[in-house]
């Protein structure tokens, strides 16, 4: 190490977890050497102006192909990384069953390998809060696995596979819906959808019911929370129980346990706009029909959106909108109970809930990188 300084890889470092990722451990110094390892290249990313020098040991390599795999876990003085973290996935909705597979199990199982083949201290593996099955609220990470969407599906399986790897050192991270600046998914796209409502003069319509789950964990706190679960493993593990497990395993969720009715709450304050719960025997009535209704919402909104952007003089259109896929109209609870990581290994978080204040920081940083309207 230089300077007692470990030396970090992370996977998936242009994507929006492994940025802020970066990004905190630059700003905080915590690291000798932070490489980048991405299949897109920085121009592609969207990176927000200060994440560009955190980002700037960056190699472009495809994660899913062995040979690059080697390549970038290879240094200069032969050396392996201290610690590896995989924020690589894909999260994107509607892809198709062979992209969930590469992406988000056969990449994290090469690298668990070859991260175990080199005697790597640590491996981080962020997973999906969506790994559970429906039912009872707070979800503890002993509850039943049973993953509601496809992309969810390929995550618990690499959870999995990763553990079965002999020599690796490994902790997984079961992640709520994660939020903040510069964020493109989840709660973006509901505030996107609210500004849309909000130029029509329109109530906000939403399927199901206002105590619908939908918790969430601010992007700071991924951050912090990755690095202080890389500590608490590097210095023995306090506090974790043998009959757990051999690996630890997390959730990373707040302490607002958000809800749909707590989203609405808050856009309605934000955008003065009046946020209606369809109720579950309409939300019944609607799946019979579901994909010709949200491709209907998608065309007035979209067509919205893109007229607002032209109103505001945008030509660069950013990774934001407000698109709905079918995923997320499902009625299924993303509710976790974080009781272990915190009393296991003392993390607390600065953002406890979403509140109007973060969403409202959220919008300014898409003015700050002309997406908004």
């Amino acid at each position: 190490m230089s300077d007692g300084k470990p030396s970090v890889l992370i996977i998936g470092g242009l994507g929006y977890l492994g940025q802020w990722l970066a990004y905190h451990l630059y700003t905080n110094q915590l690291a000798s050497e932070i490489r980048v390892v991405d299949k897109q290249l920085p121009q592609l990313a969207w990176l927000a102006p200060e994440f560009k020098d955190a980002c700037m040991n960056f190699m472009q390599v495809d994660m899913s192909r062995e040979q690059y795999v080697k390549k970038a876990f290879d240094r200069e003085d032969g050396s392996s990384f201290d610690y590896v973290f995989n924020c690589a996935g894909e999260t994107k909705y509607g892809q198709s069953e062979e992209v969930y597979k590469l992406r988000n199990l056969d990449l994290p199982v090469l690298c668990g390998k070859e991260a175990a083949s080199r005697g790597v201290k640590l491996f981080v593996e962020l997973s999906e809060g969506r790994v559970y099955g429906d039912g009872s609220k707070g979800k503890k990470e002993t509850y039943e696995r049973k993953p509601w969407l496809t992309l969810a599906k390929y995550k618990l399986r690499a959870e999995e596979e990763l553990q079965k790897i002999e020599g690796l050192n490994l902790v997984i991270l079961r992640l709520a819906n994660a939020y903040g600046p510069y964020s493109s998914k989840s709660v973006a796209t509901a505030v996107c959808y609210a500004r849309v409502h909000q130029s029509l003069g329109e109530k906000m319509d939403i399927l199901w019911t206002r105590d619908l789950r939908i918790n969430t964990v601010h992007v700071s706190d991924v951050s912090r929370a990755i690095w202080h679960v890389t500590e608490w493993y590097i210095n023995g593990r306090a506090n974790w129980l043998s009959e757990w497990g051999s690996t630890p395993i997390f959730n990373i969720v707040d302490d607002g346990d958000s809800s749909q009715g707590t989203l609405a709450e808050i856009v309605e304050g934000v955008f003065n706009i009046r946020v209606n719960f369809i109720g579950t025997v309409l939300s019944q009535l609607a799946k019979l029909n579901l994909e010709e209704a949200v491709d209907d919402a998608n065309e007035v909104s979209l067509q919205r959106w893109a007229d607002l952007l032209e109103e505001a003089g945008i030509t660069c259109h950013g990774p934001i909108s407000p698109y709905i896929e079918i995923e997320q109209m499902k009625d299924s609870d993303l509710s976790l109970d974080g009781t272990r990581f915190k009393t296991v290994t003392g993390f607390e978080y600065d953002v406890p809930e979403i509140t109007a204040a973060k969403v409202e920081e959220m919008i300014d940083s898409y003015k700050k990188m002309n997406w908004w309207p």
